[in-house]
């Protein structure tokens, strides 16, 4: 007869699950951050579980030239009902490691996944009717504009870059989360014993495996700069040659594009983002196929015979062969990312 109670892990799992919870109630769930030249330390908004917190009345002034609502508290039905939600999953996470059935656990995860995929559709909801539903009488009307914050990431909102991430609390959920569907893909291989021997070691493994994940999925890579499509962060003109460009990812996941390494420098130097902000900074391969490369392994050629399109006459190579084997055509010299910026 098959087994129907889960590990001791597995239980103890659950259970720290289940007291990680209860922080969510101390902590921030997500949070919201405006950027734009007058505020270059930022505007900062927390949701809690029962508050909002940070430069609320700040961003309630500036909202209120463009029409959009104010925000107070006592306006959100979900401060009154999520706090007593959270310590409701807190106790069915114990009471799963303390019964140890199976049966408890896959409910539970069930229940868990349909409360995020709720939750998640509540907020987009109240973001949308908060962007859309604008005062008609408003000092500053914008035809056609609409101020809809991003549901997780970036998105500009005329001078403001917005960010919306998951703070501490939204990420301990996430965890939780990952954690139960670990423990069910755990207990589903061993059941069917391809997991015989060593479950503690087996089921670290299996935790490793969807946190790196999700890791992974929050780092910030690069993105493709479409010739013809794209337009330079700096000068605002179309990238026009796929041999120069460059682009900066920030921290934040955002990217900004640029056509030639007189534009990536300009932008730098002037100042419109924090260096600290920086996640990376990539060139573009003068040969084909024009991948980008990370300016740590980049080599530089300066030459006027480049004739880039701002005339920067910069070529970038993923490797020194490749620069040196050019020189007869593009007869010039090797620079360095540090004095390509003095």
């Amino acid at each position: 007869m098959k087994n129907n109670k889960i590990s001791i892990v597995s239980r103890l799992l659950l259970m720290i699950c289940g007291l990680a919870l209860l922080v969510v109630l101390l902590t921030p769930i997500w949070r919201i951050e405006l950027q734009a030249p007058q505020y270059p330390e930022g505007l900062r908004m927390f949701i809690y579980a029962n508050k909002l917190a940070g430069d609320v009345n700040i961003i309630n002034g500036l909202n209120h030239y463009i029409g959009m609502k104010t925000l107070h508290a006592d306006d959100f039905a979900e401060f009154k009902i999520l706090p007593a939600i959270i310590v409701i999953f807190s106790i069915l996470f114990i009471i799963a490691g303390v019964v140890a059935k199976r049966r408890w656990t896959v409910i539970l995860f069930f229940l868990f996944v349909a409360f995020g995929v709720l939750a998640m559709v509540d907020f987009w909801r109240w973001e949308y009717d908060y962007g859309h539903n604008l005062n008609p009488a408003a000092a500053i009307i914008v035809p056609g504009m609409a101020y809809q914050p991003p549901l997780i990431g970036f998105k500009q909102l005329l001078n403001f870059g917005a960010y919306s991430t998951p703070a501490t609390g939204g990420w301990i959920f996430v965890g939780a989360g990952v954690v139960l569907l670990t423990i069910l893909v755990y207990e589903w291989r061993r059941i069917k014993k391809t997991a015989v021997s060593a479950p503690a070691p087996a089921l670290a493994l299996l935790l490793i495996i969807p946190l790196s994940l999700l890791l992974s999925g929050c780092n910030t890579h690069p993105q493709p700069i479409q010739t013809g499509k794209d337009h330079c962060d700096f000068c605002k003109m179309t990238v026009s040659d796929s041999r120069f460009g460059a682009e900066i990812v920030t921290k934040k996941t955002k990217v900004f594009k640029f056509d030639d390494a007189h534009c990536i420098v300009a932008f730098l130097n002037s100042g419109k983002i924090n260096k600290e902000q920086i996640a990376g900074i990539y060139f573009t391969e003068f040969l084909s196929p024009h991948d980008l490369i990370d300016v740590k392994h980049v080599h530089l050629l300066q030459s006027p015979a480049l004739k880039s399109p701002m005339n920067g006459n910069i070529a970038a190579f993923s490797n020194e062969d490749s620069l040196v084997n050019l020189l007869p055509t593009f007869r010039g010299n090797k620079i360095s990312w540090e004095d390509l910026q003095k």
